[in-house]
């Protein structure tokens, strides 16, 4: 069976150097400095979301309100994404198109979680006392509310889209999964166009704690990804991403502006033993075919150690390539950072930075990921 072409025709990005393709592709471009705060989490350095104008994608204050940080970026993108594809307000398009979606889980009560670590202190039976706080203390309706699919349901509530829709949840792994599903359903004929993305607040004390318990995370001030090697660990970032996906000879049919082609991702899980990451990555590139000398590699590197100077050993087989850290412009966004890094290569390709794009991204402590782009 002959695969279809799959074209990228919308981007939504935002991140804390602001919104849209455009922004960023120049920040790409340029070597813009990174906009890190050093203070309010420290030790630990994050990349604060640029403020966003909800009212022009979420204009319900009541929509904007039952949403955690999290559902906002991404239902804010989501809508970037459909509007630069000009489908937005093409109602027959929503009601076929399909939502794929990388999430966490939801934003925790800090409280709760306070009181419960500083009693577990002095608690003669730790276990029992953190089962008994777990069951007293939380709030099941609250969960309920958290759920990650919540997303792709907001999504559907605020932008009219009524196709179906799937949630993979859970670290880098779930952007790469998301990406590589819905180019794999419009390839084999079984999808004409699909919204797939991701968003991710790292302004979470939550999160940062559960990252730094598995001594991931970068203390002090800012260095760039692969520059690390004294310090080395993420320094997250707040980013969402969502990219229109579409068969190649329906975006032709309606005169859809097409940024770039999406020609293969794969994905793949290495045992984490030295020298299997590199070796995963230059697999999943080495299926892509041939790769332009002036290709540019995008890469969705941690910073953590060891698995990022393998990433960085893999794109350094690839011939005389750029390569730009995605960490490097707007932090790690973990479940969606893969996504980020793809419509990061779309728009240098579309502001004529590149003519092919490799995005690599290994994930903290599991799965790999790749994916090849070209100017249509």
């Amino acid at each position: 069976m002959s695969l279809r072409d799959v074209v990228i025709t919308g981007i939504g990005l935002a991140s804390s150097l602001g919104e849209g393709a455009d922004v960023h592709a120049q920040a790409l471009g340029a070597g813009t400095a990174p906009n890190v705060d050093a203070t309010s989490f420290a030790p630990y350095p994050v990349h604060p979301l640029k403020p966003l104008e909800l009212d022009r994608q979420i204009p319900k204050k009541s929509d904007q309100r039952q949403m955690e940080p999290w559902q906002r970026i991404g239902v804010y993108t989501a809508g970037l994404a459909l509007d630069d594809a000009g489908l937005k307000d093409d109602a027959e398009a929503k009601s076929v198109l399909q939502v794929i979606v990388a999430a966490g889980g939801g934003e925790r009560d800090h409280a709760v979680d306070g009181a419960i670590l500083t009693g577990l202190r002095g608690a003669n039976a730790p276990g029992s006392y953190l089962n008994e706080r777990l069951m007293g203390d939380l709030r099941p309706t609250l969960f309920l509310a958290q759920l990650s699919n919540l997303l792709a349901g907001n999504i559907a509530i605020v932008h009219g889209v009524t196709g179906a829709s799937r949630t993979f949840m859970g670290e880098e792994q779930a952007g790469v999964d998301a990406i590589r599903t819905a180019h794999a359903r419009i390839a084999a004929g079984q999808a004409e166009v699909m919204l797939v993305g991701g968003a991710y607040n790292a302004e979470r004390r939550d999160m940062l704690l559960l990252l730094e318990l598995g001594g991931y995370l970068r203390k002090g001030e800012f260095a760039p990804v692969f520059a690390r090697e004294a310090a080395p660990g993420a320094i997250t970032g707040s980013a969402g991403a969502f990219l229109v996906l579409e068969a190649a000879d329906r975006a032709a049919s309606r005169g859809a502006k097409i940024h770039a082609k999406l020609t293969h991702v794969g994905a793949t899980r290495s045992r984490r033993q030295p020298g299997t990451v590199e070796a995963a990555l230059r697999g999943l590139i080495s299926g892509f075919g041939p790769i332009d000398s002036g290709a540019l590699a995008v890469s969705a590197a941690t910073g953590a150690a060891g698995i990022t100077a393998e990433e960085a050993s893999a794109i350094a087989t690839l011939p005389q390539v750029k390569s730009v850290a995605t960490g490097d412009l707007v932090g790690h966004a973990v479940e969606a950072a893969f996504p980020v890094s793809v419509a990061l290569a779309a728009a240098a390709i579309a502001n004529g930075q590149a003519n092919e794009a490799i995005v690599t991204g290994a994930g903290h402590w599991r799965g790999e990921g790749a994916a090849r782009l070209v100017k249509a």
